[in-house]
């Protein structure tokens, strides 16, 4: 049995929906010994989130960031949480909505994604700045 976890901080990303899973797959080489397993993708952030989803066309990232303002719009009257800004309870609410995790299975060595998948950072702030991932790998 083989686990490898790391810790990776990303660059600082503007709002919206960015591909990482390269960025991901460079940094944690380790999953080329892993026959057959599993990635964990974990933020540790409450702002930011992650998702798996069409990485082909970069207009689905552009859609999936429109449909989540209008979906969770800033300025609500009924926020109380707003000391960091406009953004900042929305951002707290799409990352809830999205989640913190994404697991992806390995095969040879190799993340085994659908054709057209991929990993998503969803920046959900003006300004989130570096954004602090943890990789763990498992498998045999």
């Amino acid at each position: 049995m083989i686990f490898e976890q790391k810790e990776i901080q990303l660059q600082p990303y503007k709002r919206g929906f960015h591909s990482i899973t390269e960025a991901v797959i460079r940094a944690f080489p380790e999953i080329k010994i892993i026959e057959k397993g599993f990635l964990k993708v974990f933020i540790k952030h409450t702002s930011a989130s992650l998702t798996i989803n069409e990485d082909a066309d970069p207009s689905v990232r552009v859609d999936f960031e429109s449909h989540f303002n209008k979906m969770v719009a800033e300025n609500e009257p009924y926020y109380i949480h707003t000391y960091e800004g406009s953004d900042d309870m929305p951002a707290h609410l799409k990352a809830s909505l999205l989640g913190s995790t994404v697991e992806i299975p390995i095969a040879k060595g190799r993340l085994n994604l659908g054709t057209w998948q991929g990993i998503y950072l969803c920046e959900h702030r003006n300004y989130g700045g570096a954004r602090k991932l943890v990789l763990s790998a498992f498998g045999v």
